[in-house]
């Protein structure tokens, strides 16, 4: 019997799946094992920006090894239909204030346009009963880019 090998997204459909979307999972080198994380995540049609609290095990294992991996998916609830967009690179923290608080305030964009529930600026560092302005306003969140993709790997079920 062969081995069936699950179909290939092509560029414009894994574009549009990260697009499409707002989480992703990050797998950091960890010392014995990976270490896995969801962040939240803007698009801008080239880069892919993360924002995440200053504080966590993330944080020590970015300073460590930037390498990483992202992953982004889509399944149906009883797996008719599933794909999946994995991007290995490396992080680069934002560090250029003006560019930082554009970013945020995508991230604000997001936020809203979405109507996503204020209670994940909690996992933000930020009162969730607060405004999501908070995010730009409040110097309490790192900023991280996508960088040096090396490799992506996509597919999709037929």
């Amino acid at each position: 019997m062969e081995i069936v090998k699950i179909p290939h997204l092509q560029k414009q459909e894994y574009d549009r799946l990260i697009e499409e979307n707002y989480v992703c999972r990050i797998a950091f080198s960890g010392e014995k094992y990976p270490y896995i994380a969801p962040f939240m995540y803007v698009f801008d049609g080239r880069y892919l920006y993360f924002i995440s609290t200053k504080y966590g095990k993330k944080i020590e294992l970015f300073r460590n090894n930037p390498a990483v991996a992202v992953e982004i998916e889509r399944y149906a609830d009883n797996l008719s239909t599933y794909m999946f967009v994995t991007l290995r690179g490396s992080l680069e923290e934002v560090t250029r204030n003006e560019t930082k608080q554009e970013i945020k305030q995508s991230f604000v964009k997001m936020l809203e346009g979405r109507k996503i529930s204020p209670k994940i600026l909690a996992a933000l560092g930020h009162d969730p009963a607060g405004p999501p302005e908070a995010i730009v306003r409040e110097d309490r969140s790192l900023v991280w880019k996508l960088t040096r993709v090396q490799e992506i790997v996509a597919l999709k079920n037929t």
